[in-house]
């Protein structure tokens, strides 16, 4: 059985944090504001697995009330969301997402982002799509107030 799951997730940015895409540091002047580390492509694979899974959200599970999760990396959100998924007896079969954002170039930084990622979730890089978009100077994301992604997840019944 195969199930499909949408995750979206945007952050604005902050002067107060580093930027981390994907449990990577991408080089730029601003962070993302966010109670963990405000990974805004890792909270958006978060939802995704989830959706496909017919669960909560990420705020379900890692509340953003709960002091425990505050600076955490969001790998470890992925971490037990992939436990989860496994002990409801599926994996992942591939992974796909959009970060959208003016500035700062995410393409640099798409193949250490898929590697990190790759491991956290068990799954090979090949299963991974990402992908990176301007819009063009239009909305927040184009006023260069953040970064939105957009993910979209594919499970299947484990073997």
């Amino acid at each position: 059985m195969y199930k499909i799951g949408y995750g979206f997730d945007a952050h604005r940015f902050s002067n107060d944090s580093k930027l981390i895409i994907g449990g990577v540091e991408v080089p730029f002047e601003l962070g993302l504001k966010g109670h963990s580390d405000a990974d805004v492509l890792s909270h958006a694979l978060c939802d995704a697995l989830l959706g496909a899974l017919g669960e909560g959200d990420i705020g379900s599970y890692f509340p953003d009330s709960d002091p425990k999760y505050k600076g955490m990396s969001s790998l470890v959100f992925l971490e037990k969301t992939v436990k989860l998924l496994n002990e409801n007896g599926f994996e992942i079969e591939n992974l796909d997402s959009v970060i959208v954002c003016e500035k700062p170039k995410i393409a640099p930084h798409i193949e250490q982002i898929k590697e990190t990622l790759s491991q956290v979730l068990g799954v090979s890089a090949k299963s991974l799509g990402i992908k990176a978009t301007t819009t063009d100077q239009m909305g927040f994301t184009g006023r260069g107030e953040g970064i939105a992604v957009h993910a979209v997840a594919l499970i299947k019944t484990a073997n």
